[in-house]
């Protein structure tokens, strides 16, 4: 048996069964009698609902049933609703308004689910749906961040007089005032974050059947962490035990964060199904996606940063406005940015900070989670920030970034937003990437690019994240009689190669070949528990959990060795896969001890049989993830075109499990962080409300030639917070692109005049930039 455990680039295992068409993803299930739904969403920002006349489409072929919002409020379903602790700015308490499952009297943006056709084939269910009528009043919407907030805006609802839900604080304010009172420059940026959709390669879906026999439901759908979703279905809309309802997925083809709980089709065809007594299928089409789903970022920062005359940081002041869309449904929409806007210092010493987010509604389509969460966001405004401080007070931004930069000396190091990192060895990290990237050699490059009438910029940005909060993970370890093992994990995989890594740390702990070890996720039938997959916490907190359970079956794998061997327990040690006396050539391998302990005859007295454990760990602090990102660009003045040239990352993810994945996920995530800077953005009509990227002809998306050769480093500085060592890496890449790219850019058009570009800088964005710096001819 080859190596295999944790630090190996091993290729994925899964890989062989998904490139041969073997994988099972949400649309390649079906089941038998299964009835096909598809719904009508609102082509109107805000409007109210005069009539619904649903009699044609409900005389249509194939038709089993039309639904409206009165239908499923007559049946006395419950909706979810926020459950986190948060006030408006003068106490009062927050206004955050529930998701109807569909709408009855008012549509509130485009979208908005408002009637569901059920037939026999999607067809017929498609052919119904067009004939449904539905008579709307169109009433003014709001769409814009910044529109939003102002006083006179249209108000998304009549009981909330400004758009505001709520607003988030952080920090110390009067410390923070005082900062600045004393400081002797103050630099202050606002920065546009826009909004976009995560883009997974397969859309959503959902199957609904009830088991009237059991009384209970079952979902087939694609989702990150299938015991929340099933918990939030039993307890806040069926109002039946978790036991009364089963959660299962397969194969994903991608999440990113944007698969959460909450989606309304998920209890839409679960209550369908019992009403109907057959199962029933919807499917996401692509045309629908960014209609349908949670969307991502959006906010605008204002930040300002003081300093003492030696140019060391004093303060940070940040004031956000926040775009969670039309609706509040459930905790999701009170995660990002506010959540992880701690991180907003950076990796650099500042001893006072405040952070004021005002969450604003508008005429779109809910945030949530996306890709890093928060994270991306709080870096790229204070690498911006620090960026433009350098110009201002005229010193070098590399310099600027040392002076300030947390030392290993001080860790650990409280933040004076909240996060307490622990480790990490950030100004190493900077001057590996600065060597990596040649950065010394910058200037010569950049003469090259102007001989040939380009601009050429490079970009520097210091990340670091929180991920892998105090929240439990499960994972069980089950012997067969035969010796051959199932490993169960409450995470849910969806692109990340989870069972290679989950392999890994197992066969490395018990040193078992993976091809004995069956990997089980995402049924709520077959495994106990989990809380699924988010925030880079899949190998942090289930892989420790997974460590965990190994050293059980270790300790109890060690009593009967020793009752085998006919040694004490103390003498028996556990190395490659057997247990041996200590000082002798007596040993006896793991498989045998497991086949072993399903013969009573063979245990010690009072030994339970068979060989099966789990844990359950709860971290008690999140980990901290760190890097630097270098990134190179030339930039046409002629047709604004911006060209990656080079990119190179250092990153401390703690303990590596895959060196392999691990290069893999940080290919992704700059990939997603990249297209933002360069081209994707959700976007809206400012009067009308009409959304404008509702398919890839109007979203553009980064493809492979966008993209440039990465140069990935690693400085791992393994935490002591996990028994793995563990730090988190899945939005790694994600977190510090957006600033690099984005100061890339700015460094390549600096020599024009050109000082302000918010995202996405396109070619036509940036063409102008470059003309708007230009006197008149």
């Amino acid at each position: 048996m080859i190596k295999f455990g944790v630090g190996q680039p091993v290729t994925r295992l899964e890989d062989a069964r998904l490139l041969k068409g073997k994988g099972r993803y949400q649309d390649d299930t079906n089941l038998p009698g299964q009835l096909h739904a598809v719904f009508l969403r609102s082509p109107h920002a805000h409007a109210r609902i005069r009539a619904i006349d649903t009699a044609a489409a409900s005389d249509a072929p194939g038709v089993h049933a039309v639904y409206t919002g009165t239908d499923y409020a007559a049946d006395g379903l419950a909706m979810p609703k926020a459950a986190m602790p948060r006030k408006k700015a003068d106490g009062t308490p927050m206004f955050a308004p529930q998701r109807p499952a569909l709408v009855v009297d008012r549509a509130r943006y485009v979208g908005d689910p408002v009637a569901m056709v059920i037939a026999e084939t999607l067809a017929q269910a498609k052919d119904a749906a067009e004939l449904v009528e539905i008579d709307y009043e169109p009433l003014p919407s709001v769409t814009s961040t910044a529109d939003a907030a102002v006083p006179d805006a249209p108000r998304v609802w009549d009981e909330n007089p400004d758009n505001i839900s709520h607003t988030y604080e952080r920090g110390d304010k009067a410390q923070t005032e005082a900062a600045f009172a004393r400081a002797r420059h103050v630099v202050r940026r606002r920065y546009v974050i826009s909004r976009v959709h995560a883009q997974y390669m397969e859309p959503r879906g959902a199957i609904g059947t009830y088991d009237a026999g059991e009384d209970r439901y079952t979902l087939y759908a694609d989702v990150n962490y299938p015991h929340r979703v099933r918990n939030m279905l039993a307890n806040m809309v069926f109002k039946v035990p978790e036991s009364k309802v089963r959660v299962v997925c397969h194969d994903v083809g991608g999440g990113f964060g944007a698969k959460g709980w909450q989606y309304v089709e998920h209890r839409l065809t679960l209550w369908a199904a019992k009403k109907l007594g057959r199962p029933v299928k919807w499917g996401c089409e692509r045309s629908e996606v960014i209609l349908a789903d949670e969307h991502g970022r959006d906010n605008i920062g204002e930040i300002a940063l003081a300093f003492d005359a030696n140019a060391k940081i004093l303060g940070l002041r940040l004031h956000m406005i926040a775009n969670v869309g039309a609706y509040i449904a459930s905790d999701r929409q009170l995660l990002t940015p506010f959540g992880m806007i701690g991180t907003v210092v950076g990796v650099y010493d500042i001893p006072a900070a405040y952070v004021s987010i005002d969450a604003v509604l508008s005429n779109t389509s809910p945030t949530a989670p996306y890709r890093g969460a928060g994270r991306p966001e709080a870096i790229y405004l204070i690498e911006r920030a620090i960026e433009a401080s350098a110009r201002e007070l005229n010193l070098d931004p590399i310099e600027l970034r040392r002076r300030n930069i947390i030392s290993p000396a001080a860790m650990p190091y409280q933040t004076a937003l909240g996060p307490d990192y622990d480790c990490g060895e950030f100004a190493k990290n900077m001057e590996t990437a600065l060597a990596a990237a040649d950065h010394a050699g910058f200037a010569v490059r950049r003469e090259a690019s102007k001989k040939r009438g380009m601009l050429r910029g490079i970009g520097l940005a210091n990340a670091v994240e929180a991920a892998a909060g105090p929240v439990p993970e499960y994972a069980e370890i089950r012997f067969n009689p035969g010796g051959t093992a199932m490993l169960l994990m409450g995470t849910k995989a969806h692109g990340q190669g989870h069972e290679t890594a989950f392999k890994q740390i197992l066969c490395g702990r018990l040193g078992l070949d993976p091809d004995d070890v069956q990997y089980i996720d995402g049924d709520t039938d077959r495994v106990a528990f989990g809380m699924g997959s988010n925030g880079s916490r899949s190998m942090v907190v289930g892989g420790s959990a997974l460590t965990l359970a190994a050293g059980k079956i270790i300790d109890k794998g060690k009593r009967l060795a020793g009752h085998l061997l006919e040694a004490a327990d103390a003498d028996i040690e556990f190395v490659d896969g057997k247990f041996t006396v200590v000082g002798t050539d007596r040993s006896i391998p793991l498989t045998q001890v497991a086949r072993a302990s399903f013969q009573p005859a063979r245990l010690p007295q009072g030994m339970e049989p068979g060989l099966y454990e789990h844990a359950t760990y709860a971290p008690e602090r999140a980990t901290f993830p760190n890097g630097c990102h270098v990134c190179e660009v030339e930039v046409d003045p002629e047709t604004g075109e911006v060209n990656l040239i080079g990119y190179s990352v250092v990153d401390d993810v703690g303990t590596v499990i895959n060196p392999l994945t691990l290069k893999g996920q940080v290919h992704g995530g700059l990939a997603q962080g990249i297209g933002q800077i360069l081209m994707e953005q959700v976007a809206y009509d400012r009067q009308s409300g009409q959304l404008l990227s509702a398919s890839f002809m109007d979203y553009a998306m980064p493809r492979a030639d966008v993209m440039c050769d990465i140069d990935i480093h690693e400085n791992p500085v393994p935490t002591k917070t996990n028994p793995l060592g563990a730090k988190g890496a899945g939005e790694a890449g994600c977190v510090g692109s957006l600033p690099a790219a984005m100061l890339a850019i700015m460094n390549a058009l600096e020599p024009l005049g050109v000082k302000e570009l918010d995202m996405p800088a396109t070619s036509e964005r940036v063409w102008q930039a470059i003309h708007s710096t230009r006197a008149p001819a």
